[in-house]
């Protein structure tokens, strides 16, 4: 009996170190799979592929049902970042000392100031308690920007908008994934977002790791987050990404009392605290990462980070939200019925790779009807 347990005791170590051998074998392939298709050189064009325009039709269609999902019994909210936690008055700055191949668009005034204005967010369609994990939203408002906006409608609206959100890559790669993705979500079946079918090859095991990174624990306070802008934009004749980092050294010296994050709200009272409260302006820098197409920084797959050690972050603006009172039922009314879109802005600061191709048509239309909707109300 001894002797049968002492070969069945070599037979599982053996099963073990080759189970082991081989698993390290095959994440050792697939790192080295993973390395070379994501490599450079990419291409610092745009690359739009066949069939998007009807894509984009059907995610219109889908995103305007989740606005009906989730309506309120007195409004209908945005199909994403519905839960505002307030919007509020801000300057945004241009470094006095900037570089010259970083004047472009709204920075090409070295120590210019515009006027702004800033909604602040959680991601989720639905308003719920600011405690559960989400990804949280910054949308920046220059106000009064002279020049040709890019939509032909819009040219007396002398805007430029920037809308970033807490995490630096999508949990999508382009506007076909998009399309399979919501359209699982918006029928409540949020596994089969990342696995369609029992193929493996359609499984989006890395895209799953990153959308529940996105779902992050919330943040002591709205202004002490960074934010991402994900999707590529012109700038000027480069290529790049934007990042809104806190930047306290430039502000007063403050500290958040405790909040209690059991309340629903309790990033707005956060807000109030260090604005209307406390009177204590908050502050930020506005950076760019330009794209070096001989690395692997993709303008079409938003679910690629950009390394920094290919292409470091360079602030091009300083950001101030100084202290005021933003919470009041009058404002609050006007910050739902703001509209921000990346595609308010100048050509210098043009959106670009397909997600933002897509952004046109669906902020669009879902803005329209979700006003529409409410005009009725």
């Amino acid at each position: 009996m001894s002797r049968l347990w002492m070969r069945l005791g070599v037979f599982l170590g053996k099963t073990l170190m080759w189970s082991l051998g081989l698993g390290l074998l095959a994440w050792a392939l697939a790192t080295a799979w993973f390395a070379w298709q994501h490599s450079g050189p990419v291409s610092a064009e745009e690359l739009i592929p066949d069939g998007e325009s009807a894509m984009t039709q059907d995610i219109i269609q889908t995103a305007v049902r989740i606005v009906d999902q989730h309506r309120e019994s007195t409004r209908y909210l945005r199909d994403a970042h519905a839960k505002a936690h307030g919007c509020v008055k801000a300057e945004v700055q241009v470094l006095p000392d900037l570089a010259g191949e970083l004047r472009q668009g709204v920075f090409n005034e070295p120590g210019k100031t515009w006027q702004a204005t800033m909604r602040l967010s959680n991601g989720n369609a639905y308003p719920q308690f600011d405690s559960i994990r989400d990804a949280r939203g910054m949308a920046i408002k220059l106000l009064d920007v002279p020049g040709k906006q890019l939509l032909h409608d819009q040219q007396s609206r002398g805007e430029q908008d920037f809308v970033m959100f807490s995490h630096p890559n999508f949990f999508v790669s382009d506007v076909a994934e998009y399309r399979q993705n919501v359209a699982a979500q918006a029928d409540g079946k949020k596994l089969m977002a990342f696995f369609p079918g029992w193929d493996p090859r359609t499984w989006q095991v890395r895209h799953l790791f990153i959308a529940l990174a996105t779902l992050s624990p919330a943040p002591q306070s709205p202004t002490q987050t960074t934010y991402f802008s994900v999707s590529p934009y012109k700038f000027g004749e480069a290529n790049a990404k934007f990042r809104v980092m806190p930047d306290p050294a430039s502000c007063p010296t403050y500290t958040l009392p405790a909040q209690n994050q059991k309340l629903p709200n309790f990033l707005r009272n956060a807000l109030n605290q260090q604005l209307s409260t406390d009177r204590i302006p908050a502050c930020f820098v506005l950076q760019i990462q330009r794209q070096d197409p001989a690395r692997y920084m993709p303008i079409e797959d938003t679910s690629i980070e950009w390394q920094q050690n290919d292409a470091p972050f360079e602030t091009v603006a300083q950001i101030k939200v100084p202290a005021q009172d933003f919470d009041t039922p009058a404002l609050n009314v006007q910050c739902d019925n703001q509209s921000f879109n990346p595609w308010f802005g100048l050509e210098a600061h043009r959106p670009i790779g397909g997600i933002n191709r897509l952004r046109k048509a669906v902020y669009e239309a879902v803005s329209d009807y979700r006003h529409s909707r409410n005009a009725e109300r």
